[in-house]
């Protein structure tokens, strides 16, 4: 058995019966939705029309949120259904950064992920959906799509239709008659905040924090204007403020005649805060220093027990802000233990929970026999090594798990982070040996210098999809272009210049602080723009 929906949207109303069956059906709380209808209006008055979408979850054959939930508290059954279960949730949020279709929230009664299930526990007592039996127009049809003689299978062999981002590869189950791409492609639409309602964009529970993130409304700003600059500078004209607002009225008249967004579901903005590039920040100096340290075992640097002894401390401070700064992040922070003790194996984040774990294992037993010469050294080094490269990088993969987000896709990701790594290291070196010399300064400049190439390589690369263009486009003329252009200048072109000029060990240290803080500015840029491009 295979179960889906098809949508027939040459006869949905708009009515929202089946958003109100589900709620009542499932007790949804208010300002969140396991099902919702979007209204799209095009034409100018008097010649306009409307259409509606709901949008739900798709019960994918091939579900990215099932793959990177690290509880399985999301699975799929024999059924093809997409079900989850709340008690085993730890409120991550993974799984709303990997479903490409916007269909999940975090409930905020209770602070665990919620979708639509199928209303699975009606498909078990041989019942359709709340959603189905309501739709006074018979818009709604499920089924099996297995079963060749289903009115479901009937509708997806004989009609024209599509499902919502198939090049996602995630095989959706739910499918669309008549669905344009003004309905299903959300970019093509913006968010607006003048229409009915509209206020609830705000969210509600953890939506409330961070959905009325003022930089969602001022990046989408700063692109106008962006766009209003580029169309002057293909004229030969050199805007002004007035030219630039002429344009602006232009670009809005011009709006005005395509497809609107005039009800959708509430925005839930950016979900992982500053929390998450803290976090990686903190892993990048903890792995480094370890880095460095095999670097100068293996190729000569002198042995200092004092030194190696400062950098394990410094090791295992930096792991437990990133372990607080993962558990700060949950919405469920009193079952993070579920990561350890309830894993599921294809997430990026139970890996990276246990190499979290064997790598602190590790650097403390490296501490011991630097305590009480056990004569293991050079043996734990060895093996620090590798799981710090490991330690370092999964956040790349994980990243990779989050289908909805497709910046995050970017190949080069580990080695970005294993770059990261070594300029957190030795700047963390250069510290504690009040030292900015050997072979920690050439790791550094070396390192500096294919992080600064890795940026430029990026955003001349041909973009892989319309998501990663628009996010390149807001890091560079965006609202957080600031904290970009910063980065880049601060933690890679000024150091570079001061190591390469100004070879003093003042100007060593100066170039190693701004270097490392430098990583954390550019990858919080990284981590919050793809977050502000609507998925549904």
């Amino acid at each position: 058995m295979n179960y889906g929906f098809v949508i027939d949207n040459r006869k949905c109303i708009g009515c929202h019966a089946c958003t109100v069956a589900c709620k009542s059906e499932h007790d949804v709380a208010i300002g969140v939705n396991r099902t919702h209808v979007k209204y799209i209006e095009k034409g100018v008055f008097p010649d306009t029309s409307r259409s509606f979408s709901v949008h739900r979850c798709n019960h994918c054959e091939d579900a990215p949120c099932t793959e990177i939930c690290p509880t399985s508290a999301l699975y799929t059954r024999m059924d093809g259904i997409v079900d989850f279960d709340n008690a085993r949730c730890i409120g991550c949020k993974s799984c709303m950064q990997a479903c490409p279709y916007d269909a999940l929230y975090i409930d905020p009664n209770d602070n665990t992920a919620a979708k639509c299930n199928y209303c699975a526990h009606r498909i078990d007592g041989g019942y359709e959906p709340a959603c189905v039996v309501i739709c006074p127009t018979e818009a709604i049809v499920s089924g099996d799509l297995d079963d060749p003689h289903s009115k479901i299978s009937s509708f997806v062999a004989m009609e024209h239709v599509v499902t919502r981002k198939p090049e996602k590869g995630t095989t959706p189950n739910l499918w669309y008659v008549e669905g344009d791409s003004d309905m299903l492609t959300p970019t093509q639409t913006d968010r607006r905040d003048n229409y009915i309602w509209s206020e609830q964009s705000s969210g509600v529970g953890h939506f409330a924090k961070h959905a009325s993130d003022p930089a969602s409304t001022e990046a989408q700003a700063d692109l106008l204007v962006q766009m209003a600059m580029e169309s002057h500078a293909k004229n030969g004209t050199q805007p002004d403020q007035r030219a630039i607002d002429n344009v602006l009225a232009e670009l809005k008249e011009q709006a005005s005649s395509k497809a609107t967004r005039v009800y959708d579901s509430p925005a839930k903005g950016v979900l992982w805060g500053w929390e998450v590039p803290a976090y990686i920040w903190t892993k990048s100096v903890a792995t480094g220093l370890m880095l460095i340290m095999a670097l100068l075992s293996w190729f000569g640097g002198v042995s200092n027990s004092s030194l190696e002894f400062s950098a394990a401390i410094g090791t295992l401070v930096f792991m437990l802000f990133t372990g607080g700064l993962l558990v700060k992040d949950l919405d469920r922070p009193d079952r993070f233990p579920y990561v350890l003790l309830r894993p599921n194996w294809s997430s990026w984040l139970v890996r990276g929970g246990y190499l979290i774990t064997a790598f602190g294992g590790v650097v403390t037993l490296l501490l011991l026999d630097n305590l009480f010469d056990l004569g293991f050294r050079k043996l734990l080094i060895n093996l620090t090594a590798p799981i710090a490269v490991m330690t370092a990088i999964y956040t790349a993969f994980l990243l990779a798990q989050a289908k909805g987000r497709d910046l995050w896709a970017n190949h080069l990701a580990p080695v970005h982070m294993l770059i990261h790594a070594l300029i957190a290291g030795a700047a963390g070196w250069i510290f504690l040996a009040s030292d900015g010399g050997g072979l920690v300064l050439t790791v550094l400049k070396v390192a500096v210098s294919l992080n600064l190439a890795l940026l430029v390589l990026e955003f001349l690369s041909p973009h892989a999809t319309s998501d990663t263009k628009r996010a390149h486009k807001l890091m560079t003329g965006g609202y957080y272009s600031r904290y970009f252009y910063l980065g880049i200048l601060m933690g890679n072109i000024v150091p570079l210049a001061m190591l390469y000029t100004l070879d003093t060990d003042l100007m060593v240290f100066i170039a190693a602080g701004l270097a490392a803080v430098g990583i954390y500015l550019t990858e919080f840029v990284r981590i919050r723009v793809p977050q502000l491009i609507p998925l549904s």
